[in-house]
């Protein structure tokens, strides 16, 4: 048996996809949070096999969540969920530690091979996004700046651009002011652009962002 935790903040995807898995033969949902703190607790407890988590939650991003399951728990396969498509986002976050990808608009069928290809310890990405992938090979100028972002720059990106100030983002990450501003520089310098607005402008642009 496959045991699930879902991480989402909306009840109703959550129960929806509840619904769903349980009726898999080989599938249990066994815990549920609506955040990062409570997802962090379920890690903690060392009770699930997969985590399905959300990129776009209040507080902690899923990008946040993501980085501290890996410093928790490295071999726990986290499968990645958004409203976002696919072609934003995936490359970046398998290389930052996801197990795998989907949109939540995927069909449910893909969602249940995912699961258990993620649960045997493989990688796993949709036909179009492996041709995606494929096609960029050799063709590295070709990809997204965002791609080029470190795993914490990417974080100080995504909450920038969702409207944090330095000071709030200092905070919440434990760093110092002066460390966040720096991240912001290097950020800036990346994407190429001059304000926050610019990045939001941009997350929003490259679908990073709702």
């Amino acid at each position: 048996m496959i045991r699930i935790a879902i991480v989402d903040d909306h009840a109703m995807l959550r129960a929806g996809l509840r619904q769903f898995l349980a009726e898999q033969p080989d599938l249990a949902v066994v815990a549920e949070a609506a955040d990062g703190r409570a997802a962090m607790d379920i890690v903690r407890r060392g009770e699930v096999d997969v985590v399905l988590l959300d990129i776009t939650m209040p507080g902690q991003s899923g990008v946040d969540v993501l980085a501290a399951i890996r410093a928790r728990s490295p071999a726990l396969p986290v499968l990645m969920l958004s409203g976002h498509a696919e072609a934003h986002y995936a490359a970046t976050l398998l290389r930052l530690g996801a197990s795998g990808y989907l949109n939540k608009d995927c069909d449910p069928d893909e969602l249940v091979k995912a699961v258990r290809t993620v649960a045997r310890g493989r990688k796993f990405i949709t036909a179009a996004m492996a041709e995606r992938l494929a096609e960029g090979l050799g063709r590295g100028d070709d990809k997204p700046l965002h791609e080029q972002l470190s795993e914490r720059e990417l974080q100080v990106f995504l909450r920038l651009a969702g409207g944090e100030t330095i000071g709030q983002l200092a905070t919440s990450l434990s760093l110092s002011v002066k460390t966040v501003s720096t991240y912001r520089s290097r950020v800036m310098g990346k994407l190429l652009l001059g304000s926050n607005s610019d990045l939001t402008y941009y997350a929003l642009k490259n679908g990073l962002i709702q």
